[in-house]
């Protein structure tokens, strides 16, 4: 007997083998069979579907998990929520006005670009009520802080504000900081602010994973827990596991750790002293399918919109640095990727220019010289900026890029005034990386931009700006490679393409159910198509059915 039967339905199952169906099986939470495989047995629930198209759960490679639940407790300043600075220190205000005299007023999501202006310091002050506040800029790699929010931090005489390596402090003309800080120098905030109570914090996650659920998302990867520029604290994984026990965790989810939370390993237990690990010599790999660690998060460089993405030509416009920042040192990115690599760690570094990619490329390649494994399939996190010489590299070495195509759709018209028409054209390189034969996982970032995948399967398709200019028209999508980017693509990303990614027998049963075929609506209406179920396991966690 069956456990379920779903029948009647249009499924896309993502299988060359067996591309669609209209029925699909499941016994323990595993596709046993589909159609004529499974139509003659009796299920202990059958769901009639009436029609309904179905594909296979949708997979988000670089999802912040945590900080999507954070977000969803924190004050929306994002262009969706404000068009202007008045609103948004109206909205900060009566949010602050919510809160306990001297609590944390935070907020995110605001766009300079789009309001004109970055929030001021004493403007914010004037509207939070004598709170510290620190306002999160939509890349998550910059922000502002009020004079309270400094004051916590230790700086009553704003001048004595250090800079910070790697990191951006803006200062006026008398050399005081201004509270604008970008990349490490984030961390002056970070360590006021975390980590949060873990119960909070596996609050954040509970809500991140019902957020991801609505979506249609059944698997994401959480880019980065216990570091010092991502996560919460070093209990991260504990809190994750808390938030798995108590049934809170209903997206399955693979964590990264971020390389500040690995150490030395004992060379005693006939490992190199240079290896790097987590207590027990955990590495990646470990876990189940409802979670499990992936690969070690590292940083190259920025963001494009905060002008930090490290390129090999300055920016048009500035406001970090001509060229962009480093956020690790060359040497120690190279040493930490090569000791990370031997240790047997999937490395994912987040480079987004073409500066950044290439130290990461160099460090691939050196790790992978002196010590070679196959198919190790290291990541390199957004990948924004690429040359087809670095597409040639990225495919030697086995790499997979782990693009952002609504990136297009939010910012695209930002990368045309920052980085230039031609520049802009290529960005977030989909295509081109499909030429050369890599496996695209589809991914959102969010809650940099939002996550529904839907959305981002559109802006794969039509990379078409905020003013409705198509940016690099050869870098478009069909929307079969969209929607196998979000789901075998990424579960290819994960090492996890023989668990889940299509609807085939021995594969997880992970499906979702919706309005319309993103495969025969027109592209510009592929966003607006309504998850009607989310199914995991072959239980339906989101909707009905």
């Amino acid at each position: 007997m069956l456990d379920v039967l779903y029948r009647n339905g249009r499924f896309w199952t993502g299988d060359p083998e067996r591309p669609t169906a209209t029925a699909v099986g499941v016994i323990g939470g595993m596709i046993v069979g589909l159609d004529h495989d499974v139509l003659g047995l009796k299920a202990a629930r059958v769901h009639d579907l009436g029609g309904a198209p179905v594909v296979p759960g949708f997979n988000d490679a670089h999802f912040h998990l945590s900080a999507v639940g954070q977000h969803l407790r924190r004050c929306d300043v994002s262009p969706a929520a404000v068009s202007t600075l008045d609103e948004l220190y109206a909205a900060i205000g009566r949010f602050a006005d919510a809160l306990a005299p001297g609590a944390w007023v935070v907020a995110e999501g605001y766009e300079d670009d789009k309001l004109g202006a970055m929030p001021d310091r004493h403007s914010l002050d004037r509207v939070t009520g004598g709170r510290p506040a620190w306002v999160v800029h939509a890349s998550h790699h910059a922000g502002v802080a009020n004079t309270e929010a400094l004051r916590r931090m230790g700086f009553s005489d704003l001048r004595e504000v250090p800079d910070v390596v790697h990191g951006v402090v803006q200062r006026d003309h008398d050399g005081a900081a201004t509270g604008y800080f970008a990349e490490a120098a984030t961390a002056l905030v970070n360590v006021v602010l975390r980590p949060e109570p873990t119960d909070e914090f596996v609050a954040a996650i509970a809500a991140g994973s019902a957020h991801a659920l609505s979506m249609g998302l059944t698997s994401v990867t959480e880019p980065g827990i216990s570091g010092t520029l991502t996560g919460n604290g070093p209990h991260d994984l504990a809190a994750f596991q808390r938030a798995r026990d108590l049934g809170l965790l209903g997206v399955r989810t693979t964590v990264m750790p971020e390389v500040a939370a690995l150490h030395a390993l004992d060379a005693s237990l006939g490992t190199s002293a240079d290896d790097l690990g987590l207590d027990l010599g955990l590495r990646t790999g470990l876990g189940d399918d409802r979670l499990r660690v992936g690969g070690v998060k590292m940083f190259a460089d920025g963001a494009f919109t905060a002008r930090t993405a490290a390129v090999h030509h300055c920016y048009l416009e500035s406001v970090g640095g001509g060229d962009g920042v480093l956020l690790t040192d060359p040497d120690i990115l190279r040493a930490n990727i090569v000791a990370a690599h031997r240790a047997g760690w999937q490395v994912c570094t987040h480079a987004i220019g073409d500066r950044g990619v290439d130290q990461v490329l160099d460090a691939l390649e050196e790790a992978q010289s002196q010590h070679p494994r196959i198919d190790a399939r290291h990541r390199i996190e957004h990948c924004g900026l690429v040359s087809q010489a670095q597409v040639k590299r990225i495919v030697a070495l086995g790499v997979i890029p782990v693009p952002q195509g609504r990136f297009i759709s939010e910012f695209g018209d930002t990368y045309v005034r920052v980085l230039g028409d031609e520049r802009a054209e290529r960005v977030f390189a989909q295509a081109s990386f499909l030429r050369a034969g890599i496996e695209l996982p589809g991914s959102s970032d969010c809650p940099v931009v939002g996550g529904e995948p839907l959305k981002g399967l559109q802006a794969l398709v039509t990379r078409t700006t905020p003013s409705g200019r198509v940016l690099g028209a050869d870098e478009r999508l069909t929307a079969v490679q969209a929607l196998r980017a979000f789901t075998y693509g990424s579960a290819f990303a994960d090492h996890q393409e023989g668990r889940k990614g299509s609807l085939t027998r021995g594969r997880l049963a992970d499906l979702v159910v919706l309005s319309d075929d993103p495969l025969s609506v027109d592209p510009s209406a592929i966003g607006s198509i309504d998850v009607i179920a989310t199914i995991v396991g072959g239980d339906v966690a989101f909707g009905e059915v």
